[in-house]
């Protein structure tokens, strides 16, 4: 295995969390650099226990706190902005994390820190899932 592989390998094992790519919409407020206040719908494009990455108009900078509201559940959440890349259409891609893990803020389950789609057990329980469904030809028949 070549070097590069070794540390790509190296980093996505020190994930604190499982990520996950599911839209949340979301409310995002606080203060531009300026001090005038914005509030800006969007939605999640990535979440974890530890934050999100969305895709913000506003121009916030690295290091910034603003205020993520779940649009759904009305939970708020205070996150610092840790990252800032320029994203299609001018529109920025933001990495947030929260100033606490917060797991359940998101209303989805996470899975288990060794979970792995290429795990036996997986491909187990898919195809058992799926065989049983009506109307699948392999279905199973009781």
């Amino acid at each position: 295995m070549s070097t590069s592989n070794t540390r790509l390998i190296s980093i996505a094992n020190l994930r604190r969390s499982q990520r996950l790519l599911v839209s949340v919409p979301i409310r995002v407020t606080g203060k531009l650099p300026n001090g005038v206040a914005f509030a800006e719908h969007t939605s999640t494009l990535v979440v974890n226990a530890h934050g999100a990455l969305i895709m913000l108009k506003e121009a916030v900078q690295s290091g910034q706190v603003v205020t993520v509201q779940n649009v759904a559940t009305e939970d708020e959440i205070d996150c610092t902005v840790i990252d800032v890349n320029s994203g299609p259409d001018g529109i920025a891609e933001i990495g947030l994390e929260f100033q606490r893990a917060s797991p359940k803020f998101w209303h989805v389950s996470f899975p288990p820190a060794d979970w792995s789609p290429r795990n036996p057990e997986a491909k187990h329980f898919a195809h058992d899932h799926f065989a049983s469904l009506p109307g699948n030809p392999g279905s199973i028949k009781k």
